[in-house]
């Protein structure tokens, strides 16, 4: 049976790649005030951060509803498919046992051979991925579920706490209960610049002062990653189109491949970490092909 690829939202992939890579979505939400949209949906980004530095409550977010991902899923067994499908890390989101859950009846109404393996990145946004990418490439080279999944997990064990991000702030983060292990730093340190990563929760790994300090530490992952053969590599940001620019010219310059690809993280993630996130990561190309 053919592999078809289904993830969430998270991931900020360009939708290019996304479409090119025949990879399926299912979306979470974000709700400001009485209205709940779509994170797909919503594509005027600078007007929605616009909105979140002038708002006193946060929007919130919540994870898809078990009728989406069998909207997505039923159809793709029906149509002969075996599914994996690779999601937000659970630590910070109920989505990967949502779809867990909705795998279960999806498999059991359509009373078939197909088969769905739901994945636990334990990671997001770009970090996210990297995994997707990789399961897709296998299933577009005609490997079964079981190599797309070997391929999704070891690409996760190679990203884990090598995808690495600065913000401007802890404040949304701890307004929005996302803070994880990082909580140790509230109080005077919302005034630094936090470095951290994701693995399974929000995970700190540095303090600094300024935001060129910031700069410089993802300038020494870029070193980082081409001192461990990671040449197929991303910037993403919010609503810092001007320094991801600047951080992929250097990166490129020190690991000798453009990047895969620059992107904004969207509203789902971003209500939650603010504006001004910056991040780079990235695995061997060679684990991205099929």
């Amino acid at each position: 049976m053919s592999v078809a690829v289904v993830t969430d939202s998270t991931h900020y992939l360009p939708r290019e790649l996304v479409a090119d890579r025949g990879i399926h979505e299912v979306s979470l939400y974000v709700t400001r005030g009485a209205s709940a949209e779509r994170e797909l949906e919503i594509t005027d980004l600078d007007a929605f951060y616009a909105g979140l530095r002038d708002q006193q409550d946060l929007p919130s977010t919540s994870q898809p509803s078990p009728g989406d991902f069998l909207a997505v899923y039923e159809p793709l067994l029906a149509a002969g498919h075996d599914i994996v499908s690779i999601h937000l890390a659970g630590g910070i989101s109920g989505t990967y046992e949502g779809a867990r859950q909705a795998a279960e009846i999806a498999v059991e109404n359509a009373g078939g051979p197909g088969r769905i393996e739901v994945v636990d990145s334990r990671l997001a946004c770009g970090a996210l991925g990297y995994p997707v990418l990789a399961a897709a490439a296998v299933a577009n080279a005609g490997g079964d579920l079981d190599a797309a999944v070997r391929r999704a997990n070891d690409v996760i064990a190679n990203m884990q706490r090598k995808f690495v991000f600065a913000v401007d702030t802890l404040e949304y983060l701890r307004r929005g209960g996302r803070i994880g292990s990082a909580q140790a730093w509230i109080g005077g340190a919302l005034k630094i610049k936090p470095i951290l990563t994701l693995d399974g929760e929000i995970t700190p790994i540095e303090k600094v002062r300024t935001s060129r300090r910031a700069f410089d530490r993802m300038i020494a992952v870029a070193e980082a990653l081409k001192a461990d053969g990671k040449d197929c590599w991303c910037v993403q940001h919010i609503q810092a189109p001007d320094e991801a620019q600047r951080l992929a010219d250097a990166s490129e310059a020190i690991i000798g491949t453009p990047p895969l690809f620059i992107s904004e993280i969207g509203p789902v993630i971003g209500a939650h970490v603010g504006p001004g996130l910056l991040g780079v990561g990235g695995v061997p190309a060679a684990m991205l092909q099929g």
